[in-house]
């Protein structure tokens, strides 16, 4: 349960605006503590993270609408993400992590309080590969509600997987690029499996989210080559997001004016802003 920093207090204002209706794919809220308590099996404890201050900060960023990603610090307890997106005003879409109890009208629940996806994950220090039986069990309930899979990877381990995502029937995100690392750079085999998934199976996305993540280092431009690159791949399955409050990060914090900055200079095409901000998203996640 190591304590995790937070984010900075002040983040810079982008220097460019983001178009109409961009969305932040994924960031999170934690707490307030005393409505919304952590889980007790939990790896990690962020610092509390009220819906008012993620607004605040996507109105300092320029951006209309967000999806909430549910963190392993919360388990399968979504009352903190439901009760931010019922505040939202229909701007904020979740993702949830469920669990082996929760029934059909806890899935129904969960549609109506606008979740559209479940995350699993799949990285060994945040507890590794979920039972495979109830995996399969949530892919059921959820092809009819016509929601997603968010799957979590180290990059090591996507390849070893290769069966798992011929078998999925229903759309699935990989999140934060793969948690691929910069040093190994675009031409390691591990990325070149990972763009082929993407080119071969109409059903995978990605998000090119957590710069942060796939470089140690601000401003996090050694990200740039491999968020490009799995946009090429799969240009109308591409998302983005700032990953804030950034918990469990090991290297520099980043400025999350500085992250909408780095996405712009990494797609300067407008045409695939919009894509990846506004079409994508909308797509993914405002379909129904």
């Amino acid at each position: 349960m190591k304590p995790c920093r937070g984010p900075l207090d002040h983040p810079s204002r982008p220097g460019w605006t983001p178009p109409a209706g961009a969305c932040d794919s994924h960031c999170h809220v934690f707490g307030p503590y005393d409505r919304f308590p952590l889980s007790p099996t939990r790896s990690f404890t962020p610092p509390e993270i009220a819906w008012e201050r993620l607004r605040a900060l996507h109105d300092r960023l320029g951006f209309e609408r967000c999806v909430l990603v549910q963190a392993s610090c919360h388990g399968s307890d979504n009352s903190a993400m439901l009760d931010a997106i019922a505040r939202s005003g229909g701007r904020v879409r979740g993702v949830a992590i469920v669990g082996p109890g929760d029934d059909a009208a806890a899935f129904a629940a969960l549609h109506a309080g606008g979740v559209r996806g479940v995350r699993f994950n799949f990285v060994a220090h945040l507890g590794g590969a979920p039972d495979m039986a109830f995996f399969w069990r949530t892919v059921e309930r959820i092809a009819p509600l016509g929601w997603h899979l968010q799957l979590h990877f180290d990059a090591q381990d996507i390849p070893g997987h290769a069966a798992l995502f011929e078998r999925i029937p229903v759309p699935f995100v990989i999140d934060h690029m793969g948690r691929v690392r910069a040093e190994d750079g675009v031409d390691h085999p591990v990325f070149r499996d990972l763009l082929a998934l993407l080119e071969r199976n109409p059903l995978a996305w990605v998000k090119v989210s957590g710069s942060d993540r796939v470089t140690p280092r601000a401003p996090f431009d050694a990200a740039a080559p491999f968020a490009r690159a799995l946009h090429r791949a799969a240009p109308d399955r591409t998302v983005w997001g700032t990953d804030f409050p950034h918990p469990n990060l090991a290297g520099d914090m980043p400025d999350d004016g500085a992250l909408v900055d780095l996405f712009a200079r990494t797609f300067p095409d407008p045409t695939d802003r919009q894509r990846i901000l506004v079409d994508n998203p909308a797509r993914l996640y405002w379909a129904s």
